[in-house]
């Protein structure tokens, strides 16, 4: 005749694994909320320091690259061209521009639209086909 399992004493050590398990997701899930309570803290003194000291309102996102506004969702911002301009050397050429951080995934049109933008604005001008000058 074939010897039965202790069946009983699994599903009690499991259930105590089970229990324990429990107790810990309920631990982190309030060290979750107490951390990300202290993370909205800082995010509020940091906008009104901002404010004080002319920022706008709005904390700086550390990891935000300089020239790229990222929202919260994880998506691209508008580029700030003004920004990109500054990186830029004296005198530079259209594929110079995508070396800044921001704008390699750009399309050539998007690029050359900013180069019309800076030419018209008269912060640009235009030295040969291809070459570029900060004024």
């Amino acid at each position: 005749m074939p010897r039965r399992k202790n069946t009983v004493g699994m599903a009690s050590a499991f259930h105590q694994v089970q229990s324990q398990a429990r107790s810990l997701m309920a631990t982190l899930q309030k060290q979750i909320r107490d951390k990300e309570a202290e993370l909205k803290q800082l995010k509020d003194e940091a906008a009104s320091l901002s404010q004080i000291a002319g920022g706008g309102g709005k904390a700086p996102s550390v990891a935000a690259p300089r020239a790229v506004a990222v929202r919260e969702g994880g998506k691209r911002g508008r580029i700030d061209w003004r920004a990109i301009l500054t990186e830029l050397p004296k005198q530079f050429k259209a594929a110079d521009i995508r070396t800044v951080r921001g704008v390699k995934g750009k399309r050539p049109s998007e690029i050359f639209a900013a180069i019309t933008r800076w030419i018209e604005a008269g912060t640009v001008k235009r030295k040969a086909r291809g070459v570029y000058e900060r004024v």
